[in-house]
């Protein structure tokens, strides 16, 4: 399935951002843009608890966003928030409230996949080019380094550090003078000292500032004389001058500066201390700015779905190829995995699209943990995606995912806080018996089943002959039922010829 229209929301560390786009082939033109100076990194307690305040303006600004995204399928919008999100110990109390106002999901990204992301944007907003370019996005909580050549990023860090949480930290006054930015440029550098030897040693043709930050220091820059002649965005030495011009002043409030907006001047001398620290560093001169970020960035990866160019699709094969999983058992699983789906919903309905591929990932996936230890592998198999950076997946992607790979096999009762009735036991059943099914890795085929589901449980029918003929299938088929027992529920047994039962 198509669309014409598109829609990215962006729900930073500082400000909102709402970027309508229509796809014309393998362009996105810009149709509409809303933004929203939310400052929720602001309203972040020292517990990272965020404050009734910061919920609030949240919300309001989401249902903006919803009234202009009303008539838009969910399959039209990707939603995604950001380093305040992450961070925040109440968020998964504050997430339902906020999908309710915006009107659909909401995934919380990693720090990586926020990364990818700016990238992507600043790239689609650029001159095409063939060199390599380094991307520099700071926002109100956290900084995106990336190196990439066309729209492929190739090294990627997520830092805690950002406009607002350094004013939290080192100017939360508002006050500036030369030892509290020096501790702020020194923060910074210890932040970012891990990381600057293997970017150094990947190197880059060109620097590029996006999002907000660089864009106010790129114009203040500029309008204000700062930069050297001729030369325009970001300047190490137009740097330098406004540094000594906000110290000198006591504080950005104190200076009048074009080209800034007054709910920008909280967050400048954090932002101007880390981009500093980021230009010393890395021994960057200049740097140009991108318009295109996040949002953009958001677009352009819901327009590869559409196209059957999901990137989780490539994460996937990527962990398969990292991990060693032996393929021929992948295509096993699988077919009758989905076999078994198939009998329980309608497989190419669009309202089961994200059942389907969660299956499809998920059996991919089974065996990742065989590369720890064969001892309890599912158990390793679900910490490794939960934990690790998997580009295109959200944090709730990745705890589905290991729902799924830490119940597909075992007792049940570790997974006794999923609701009865959610989808993914489902999914968790026809996992677990086609892992069940597939045990001798084998190249046979599976036995004729019949399988349905009722709100008590499943029902599984086989032929009585090949359950005579596979005792140690059948012993395991026993011992699911008694698995499912145990949580409550119903897994009964059946053969489909009058010679018997199973149970």
């Amino acid at each position: 399935m198509s669309y014409e229209l598109i829609a990215g929301v962006d729900l930073g560390s500082n400000t909102f951002r709402l970027q309508l786009g229509r796809i014309v082939g393998d362009q996105i033109h810009p149709l509409d843009s809303l933004k929203e100076p939310v400052r929720l990194a602001s309203g972040l307690s020292a517990e990272k608890v965020l404050d009734h305040a910061a919920q609030r303006r949240a919300l309001d600004a989401l249902r903006r966003f919803g009234e202009r995204l009303r008539g838009f399928a969910p399959e039209q919008v990707r939603a995604v928030a950001t380093d305040a999100m992450r961070v925040a110990h109440n968020a998964d109390l504050v997430l339902p409230q906020a999908e309710a106002a915006l009107g659909f999901p909401i995934e919380i990204i990693a720090g990586r996949e926020e990364a990818r992301l700016i990238f992507i944007g600043a790239a689609k907003a650029l001159p095409a080019a063939t060199h390599r370019r380094l991307v520099v996005d700071i926002g109100g909580g956290s900084t995106e380094l990336i190196i990439g050549q066309g729209c492929e990023p190739l090294l990627m860090e997520s830092l805690f550090m950002g406009g607002i949480n350094f004013r939290q930290r080192f100017f939360p006054s508002g006050k500036v003078d030369q030892k509290r930015f020096s501790a702020a440029e020194v923060a910074a550098a210890r932040q970012m000292e891990a990381v600057v030897t293997d970017y150094q040693r990947c190197g880059w043709h060109e620097a590029v500032g996006s999002s907000g930050s660089a864009q106010e220091l790129a114009a203040v820059l500029e309008l204000n004389g700062l930069n050297p002649e001729r030369c325009s965005g970001i300047s190490r030495q137009g740097l330098d001058r406004l540094r000594q011009l906000i110290i000198a002043a006591g504080s950005a409030e104190r200076l009048p500066l074009k080209g800034l907006r007054r709910e920008r001047l909280q967050i400048l001398p954090g932002a101007l201390a880390i981009m500093s620290a980021v230009f010393s560093l890395l021994e960057l001169e200049q740097m140009t700015y991108s318009e295109g970020a996040l949002p953009l960035g958001v677009l352009h990866d819901l327009r590869s779905r559409f196209e059957h160019h999901d990137t989780r699709d490539l994460t996937v094969a990527q962990f398969m190829r990292r991990y060693q999983v032996a393929e021929e058992q992948v295509r096993r699983v699988e077919r009758t995995a989905l076999a078994l789906l198939g009998q329980l919903i309608q497989l190419d309905s669009p309202e089961h699209e994200r059942e389907v591929h969660f299956l499809r990932w998920a059996v991919s996936l089974h065996e990742i943990g065989i590369s720890v230890a064969h001892g309890s592998f599912h158990k390793h198999g679900a910490y490794l995606v939960s934990n690790a950076d998997m580009p295109g997946f959200s944090q709730r992607d990745q705890s589905r995912l290991a729902l799924l790979l830490l119940g597909q096999r075992g007792r049940l009762q570790k997974l006794a806080s999923l609701p009865a009735g959610d989808p993914n036991w489902r999914l968790l059943f026809c996992l677990r018996l086609a892992v069940l099914l597939h045990r001798s890795r084998h190249e046979q085929a599976p036995p004729e089943l019949v399988i349905r589901e009722s709100p008590e449980g499943f029902q599984l029918s086989c032929t009585a002959a090949w359950l005579d003929a596979n005792p140690l299938a059948l012993a395991a088929l026993r011992e699911e039922s008694l698995l499912w027992g145990g949580i409550g529920s119903e897994l009964q047994l059946t053969a489909l010829a009058p010679a018997g039962t199973c149970q």
